[in-house]
């Protein structure tokens, strides 16, 4: 169940967000951790890379946003602001701009209708189909068979 000043804390965060050049992505509220965690994830408005510097930029605006709404006053806690990676689901267009050529894990239904998974690096999302690169093989995947498409860490052969 997730946790009651989730919408919340996303509210606060993406006016923050927004009123710094950046487009949040998501929030997660890690209540199992000592302290708390609060992981921001964001991503340039404009499309371009965001840095350790424009994170870190963030930072204390976002905080001082959270403290002025008098959100997680209630015990100590981390705030961790950083961008999409490695696991993030790639959701936009530019998401699948951005990615092209790194590893992607694609859940899909197969021709069966059964829900199958396959890697490869991204090459393409079309109007039609999704194409990924297996060992030089270009695989097409219809896109409305597509169910998620998660950045991976690449496969080590040996």
């Amino acid at each position: 169940m997730p946790h009651p000043l989730l919408p919340k804390l996303e509210a606060v965060a993406r006016q923050t967000c927004a009123a710094h050049g950046c487009e949040l992505r998501g929030v997660a509220l890690l209540s199992h951790r000592i302290p708390m965690t609060l992981q921001v994830l964001v991503q340039r408005a404009s499309g371009g890379e965001i840095t350790l510097d424009n994170c870190a930029a963030l930072s204390p605006p976002l905080a001082e946003a959270l403290e002025s709404e008098g959100l997680l006053t209630d015990e100590a806690y981390v705030l961790e602001v950083s961008s999409p990676g490695i696991g993030e689901e790639l959701r936009d267009d530019r998401d699948f701009r951005s990615f092209r050529g790194f590893p992607v894990a694609v859940h899909f239904r197969d021709a069966t209708g059964s829900a199958s998974r396959c890697e490869g690096l991204l090459l393409e999302r079309t109007a039609s189909e999704l194409q990924i690169n297996q060992r030089g093989r270009t695989k097409r995947i219809p896109r409305e068979a597509v169910i998620q498409v998660l950045l991976v860490t690449p496969a080590v052969e040996s």
